[in-house]
């Protein structure tokens, strides 16, 4: 019986797609993905089911929707000493490492985590390498659980991660059974005070003088001060939010995410190095990834489209890049139009892995696509989201916000944008009688995918909770009333 392929799973931290060159970005200094890029696939219509960190790492690892796992917003390690002992957000479900556990896979993260305790690892990891916390301060002298060992990371975070992801095919290289390795880079990340700190990479110089012409330069949108506003004031805990409102238009901060970029660049050069030098590059499906797009300043604000009120899931915080290699197995060089999902990655992977997906799911096989268009059998070209009151719907004609429609709604209205015609998302079509048509089968597709995937008792649009966290608590207490909090499990409803 032939051995089945490896798979590593690469993922960087707050990133949208144009910030690479192999999705056209003249000034940054992306030589190996764009390597990696013209030996494989490329999507150029990926997107992410939620616009937080959170959310989307257990979406890929569940193929289910925020709505269906219950993460709708970052996981606040602040309060991780209120947290259950031993909790981690994805308790009872069936996830990606136990899944290719179960086929003869040994399984490892190598990275950061961000949801649930991080000192112990979570169900189905044989080899459990993490940060302390999932909001990353600093790329240097991190707290590193290492395998029930607790130590100091020493230089900088994504070549100590890249370091110990190599150590790991080293010894899988000389064993019979296959591995999965999810390596979750917390880079580029993009927020103070990580991008803030003086510490120097080795592409700082790099970016000392880039104009940053690729980094648009706008006035904070109402959005953006809006979404200030409501969090401080619905904040339990002093918050300092300022970076929020200074970041855009900050050459130092839009320089030093690029120049970290440029480190995971390094790294992922790092691992298809590994990968040819202990000759399973053939045997090896690699794929990179982000969490979620992440807004530099287009639309007037700075950081996750949950950063906004209304949230924002425009592209720049919705788009993410996708590109999927194996030698022999994936085309070279081919770009995918095809409209898809980081949370697809979950029935992909295991297709890969010859496993069967668990009925029930959203998330689809995009292995027809790794040598070319292939027609598809999921319907129609369309890809959702959701931000607690926001819901999106795209398709390559049209992009559909839809805000939870109630009289305590703070009097948040939808957003329907043209993108082929207005493809910067600039004019809004909702309420338009000439649109009419189009905006209702576009609502109709929605409320359809959401009746069919969405779990009452973690959906909010039904007076469901999240775990652990929710940015908009205020909001939905309004809604649902004063006894609506997040809660810890579902099997008891209390936390």
């Amino acid at each position: 019986m032939a051995k089945k392929p490896n798979i590593i799973l690469i993922f960087t931290d707050n990133q949208q797609a144009e910030t690479l060159g192999c999705y056209g970005n003249r000034e940054i200094h992306t030589p190996h993905l764009d390597a990696l890029s013209a030996g494989g696939v490329t999507f150029d219509n990926a997107f992410c089911p939620n616009a937080f960190c959170s959310p989307c790492r257990a979406s890929v690892l569940t193929g289910m929707l925020p709505s269906q796992h219950g993460v709708h917003a970052w996981l606040d390690d602040r309060r991780s000493h209120e947290w259950p002992d031993g909790w981690h957000a994805l308790e009872g479900l069936q996830t990606l490492p136990t899944r290719l556990k179960d086929e003869g896979y040994s399984t490892a993260l190598v990275g950061k985590y961000h949801l649930g305790e991080s000192h112990t690892a979570a169900a189905g990891f044989d080899h459990w390498v993490t940060l302390k916390d999932g909001h990353v301060r600093s790329f240097y002298n991190n707290q590193i659980f290492d395998n029930g060992d607790t130590n100091t990371q020493e230089g900088h975070s994504v070549d100590f991660f890249t370091d110990k992801a190599k150590d790991f095919i080293g010894a899988q290289a000389k064993s019979d059974d296959p591995f999965f390795l999810f390596l979750p880079y917390p880079a580029p990340y993009g927020h103070w005070p990580a991008t803030k700190e003086a510490v120097d990479c080795r592409h700082t110089e790099r970016y000392k003088d880039c104009p940053m012409d690729s980094i648009p330069r706008r006035g904070l949108s109402k959005a953006a001060v809006d979404g200030f506003l409501n969090n401080r004031a619905w904040s339990s805990k002093e918050m300092d939010l300022s970076m929020l409102m200074r970041a855009p238009n900050d050459l130092a901060t839009m320089r030093n995410y690029y120049a970290q970029i440029s480190m995971v660049d390094d790294g992922v050069g790092a691992i298809m190095q590994s990968l040819e030098e202990h000759g399973i590059a053939e045997d090896t499906l690699l794929i990179f990834t982000t969490d979620h797009g992440f807004s530099v300043g287009h639309h007037g604000f700075w950081g996750h489209g949950g950063a906004c009120f209304p949230s924002n899931l425009h592209r720049a915080a919705h788009s993410i890049p996708l590109i999927a290699r194996q030698k022999g197995q994936t085309g070279e060089g081919l770009r995918s139009n095809t409209m898809v999902s980081n949370m697809d990655l979950f029935a992909t992977i295991l297709a890969h892995a010859g496993a069967d997906t668990p009925d029930g799911l959203p998330s689809r096989d995009l292995s027809p696509l790794f040598t070319g268009d292939a027609p598809l059998d999921w319907g129609d070209d369309v890809v959702f989201s959701e931000q607690e009151e926001t819901r999106v719907v795209r398709t390559l004609k049209w992009a559909l916000f839809k805000r939870f429609d109630h009289p305590n709604n703070d009097g948040i209205g939808d957003e329907l944008y043209d993108v082929e015609v207005d493809p910067s998302e600039t004019e809004n079509l909702s309420g338009d009688p000439a649109f009419a048509d189009v905006e209702k089968t576009l609502g109709d597709m929605m409320t359809a995918f959401f009746a069919k995937h969405a779990d009452a008792k973690s959906d909010p649009w039904q007076g469901g909770v999240p775990l652990q966290n929710s940015i908009r608590q205020p909001f939905w207490r309004g809604i649902w009333g004063e006894d609506w909090a997040p809660v810890y499990r579902y099997e008891d409803g209390a936390e």
